[in-house]
This record gives C-alpha cells, structure tokens and sequence, in this order.
C-alpha cells in the first residue's frame, strides 16, 4: 500500500485590492503540499502447508528416535555428549 503525507500551507487570496480609503480583503486558505510518500508492506510469518508438513513429519521421526534412546540409555552406562547442535540440523535442514 502506498500513502503519502502532505502538509496544509496557509496562502492569501486577493478579493479586492488595497485603495486609498479601505484595506485590501483577503482570504486565507490552505493549500496541501506533499511532503513525501509511504509504502507499507506487510510480511507473514506463516508456512506453508507442505513446510509445516515436513516439520511435523521430522519432529515425529525424532520423537520416536528419543523415546528409543532413553530406553536404551536406561540399559547402560552414561557418557556426555552434546546433540542440540545435530538434534536443530536435524529438524531444520
């Protein structure tokens, strides 16, 4: 969308010249000028339906892979690792 912004400008109309015995009559009146113009675009911060599909299919998949692992990691010995990193490669490759 494309707006502009004006500002009013007072300007002086001559009804009847100045003589000798009576002042001029003038009239005020305002006269736009533009000032400049806008453009307003919107974004959206949606996905598409097929995006958010392949999300939600990954999210799934990992979903699975978890509930394995902390059934296996009950089974054995405990060893530090750090899978953030690969776990968000993972889902937003």
């Amino acid at each position: 969308m494309q707006t502009l912004k004006t500002f009013k400008t007072p300007r002086n109309h001559v009804k009847a010249e100045a003589t000798e015995h009576h002042p001029a009559q003038v009239d005020v009146y305002y006269e736009d000028i533009t000032i400049g113009y806008w453009r307003t675009v919107k974004f959206s911060g949606a996905l598409p339906a097929p995006r958010i599909n392949e999300l939600l299919q990954r999210v799934e998949i990992l979903q699975q892979a978890v509930m394995f692992a902390r059934e296996e990691a009950n089974n054995s010995e405990v060893e530090e690792q750090r899978v953030g990193e690969r776990i968000f490669q993972f889902i937003f490759r």
